[in-house]
């Protein structure tokens, strides 16, 4: 069943409606073991045939394929008109092949929502390291694929998708795997060989190029572009290249700390990497009591360390990697007048983030100061 028509029956019915495949003989043998189904004996019915499990499981027949069946399951409480109209609807919509059923594009998207279900389940109860089922998996889940996480702030998943689809494999130039988490968030699993192929090698070898800055460039990029023609504005996050059938769980809980941190600590910021988080990670686990005691210390201490300028001055000054000409530059200011700041602050509050024991002082002490200001 495709997104269109669950995500149609979900509202209509206001039940969560999960397809599965299921082997022939099982079914048949569920059939002739259920309770209430009207169906015992038969060998095989037409799409909206319907049953009880002895669970209290309601299952709706889909299709018949070679040795197997597709059917909607529904584990929550549903009426027998309920049950009756709902099977009449699947019917006719067979009758009509709007199910999407024996589509292959179809098939991938149901895959991937059933997928998606999986691991949101997954990292809902803290299973992180937890392989993909066997029924999930498939050839390109056990090759090498860079993740990504997409989230943004209105629209909607199922009607987005297919658009979504053309503007990745436009991108890429290669079939990715989308697959949804939340109404807003997506799972995107992109082709490896971006990183491997004879251009990236090239400038990997003859202009020092890392992994780190191909897939910062590849994911800049990509931002661009669903901002531009998709989504507006998103964030987007990657890391570096897994097996998706051993690590997916693990890698998509990694990605949603990762956007959450940048949100949080680099506001205005919308790409988020999580080998830059490092920092942002240790002391997102400080209890926020002790994170307020420390920034009124340092503010008793002096005042000007959290005056808006000087804080564009040391962000700026850090981002440059404490090279003080190039930050000069980049705020567009005398050398003289960067070195005059970072005097005053030195002289205000003994902190010299010229020493780089002081530096890393004054980054936390910056860092801390962005999630307690606003509380």
């Amino acid at each position: 069943m495709n997104a269109s028509w669950r995500s149609q029956l979900e509202s209509l019915f206001h039940h969560t409606f999960s397809t599965k495949t299921m082997e022939k003989s099982e079914w048949l043998k569920d059939i002739n073991e259920g309770v209430s189904s009207g169906n015992k004996g038969h060998q095989m019915q037409e799409p909206g045939t319907t049953y009880r499990t002895k669970s209290g499981f309601v299952r709706f027949l889909l299709q018949e394929r070679p040795g197997q069946v597709d059917y909607i399951e529904l584990t929550d409480t549903i009426s027998d008109r309920e049950q009756m109209l709902l099977s009449i609807i699947i019917r006719q919509a067979a009758a009509e092949d709007k199910l999407g059923i024996g589509n292959p594009a179809a098939e991938k998207e149901r895959i991937a929502l059933e997928l998606g279900r999986w691991v949101k389940e997954q990292l809902e109860t803290g299973k992180r390291n937890t392989p993909v089922p066997v029924e999930f998996t498939s050839s390109r889940l056990e090759h090498e694929m860079i993740p990504f996480l997409i989230v943004r702030e209105q629209g909607s998943m199922h009607s987005e998708h297919e658009g979504l689809e053309k503007l990745l494999h436009s991108f890429f130039e290669e079939e990715v795997m989308i697959i949804p988490l939340q109404e807003q968030e997506w799972l995107i699993l992109g082709p490896a060989s971006i990183l491997k192929d004879d251009t990236a090698e090239s400038r990997m070898d003859e202009e020092g190029e890392t992994a780190d800055d191909m897939l910062t460039g590849i994911c800049s990029g990509l931002h661009g572009m669903l901002a531009n023609e998709w989504v507006g504005e998103c964030h987007v996050a990657v890391d570096y290249p897994i097996i998706p059938a051993e690590s997916v769980v693990d890698t998509a809980a990694t990605l949603r700390e990762t956007i959450s941190l940048g949100r949080k600590y680099h506001i205005g910021e919308n790409i988020h990497f999580p080998w830059m988080l490092s920092l942002e990670r240790l002391l997102n686990g400080i209890p926020e009591e002790q994170r307020h005691r420390y920034i009124e210390l340092v503010v008793n201490r002096s005042d000007l360390l959290l005056e808006p300028e000087i804080i564009t001055t040391l962000e700026t000054f850090f981002s440059m990697n404490c090279n003080v000409s190039d930050t000069a530059k980049k705020l567009y200011i005398h050398r003289n007048t960067l070195l005059y700041r970072l005097d005053k602050l030195k002289q205000d509050t003994g902190l010299d983030v010229r020493m780089f024991r002081d530096a890393v002082l004054v980054k936390i002490i910056l860092l801390l100061y962005k999630v307690t200001k606003r509380k």
